[in-house]
């Protein structure tokens, strides 16, 4: 009996480490092709991380807290060798990966209530992305609004600002537009058993 169980316990800790392993591959992977496909929308002060919408994942398994997290650091030091961002890009790779984190824990917590768990990626990528991404852009050696010529250089409150609403919307459209059909889509399938 004791045998089984260990045995048992073995084989769901697999299972969890080779989900979390496969969300990381495909967090990393959409946010690269994100990357390709929408350019300095995948990155910067307006985004539309299209990867953003696997954060629904972390409602229906726990794995997808460390894979979301994991993925996020492959995809961010990804970029800072395409983008050439060098020791400022450590700042995405840290705190970029710990919005992702903690977004990830609130959908966890509120997996119950998803319209509800969802607001939790928002929250936390427009509050602390806008709060370093000024330092990262600025020694980089610019700041505009994008689609304007409008400088904000300087102007660290004006574009926490500007960055705090921008990446909130973004992240919003993104985790709710295409998130939610995601989810529903998942369970309809039942292709990730929903666990508590």
């Amino acid at each position: 009996m004791k045998k089984n169980a260990v045995k048992g316990a073995s084989s769901a800790r697999t299972s969890y480490v080779a989900q979390a392993g496969m969300i990381a591959a495909v967090y990393a992977a959409c946010t690269l092709a994100s990357l390709v496909l929408l350019q300095g929308l995948a990155w910067g002060p307006v985004q539309f991380r299209i990867s953003e919408a696997l954060v629904v994942l972390a409602v229906l398994t726990p794995a997808a807290v460390p894979g979301l997290t994991i993925g996020c650091v492959i995809a961010n030091l990804a970029n800072m060798a395409v983008a050439g961002t060098g020791v400022l890009g450590l700042l995405d790779v840290v705190f970029g990966s710990a919005a992702t984190l903690l977004g990830a824990l609130w959908c966890r917590k509120f997996a119950a209530r998803p319209a509800v768990a969802l607001l939790g990626p928002v929250i936390a990528n427009a509050l602390i992305v806008a709060a370093y991404l000024p330092v990262l852009l600025q020694g980089l050696g610019f700041y505009t609004i994008p689609f304007t010529d409008i400088s904000l250089d300087g102007a660290y409150a004006a574009m926490y600002a500007f960055g705090a609403v921008a990446i909130g919307i973004g992240e919003a459209v993104v985790v709710y537009a295409l998130g939610m059909p995601l989810l529903a889509a998942l369970r309809k399938a039942n292709v990730i058993k929903q666990e508590s």
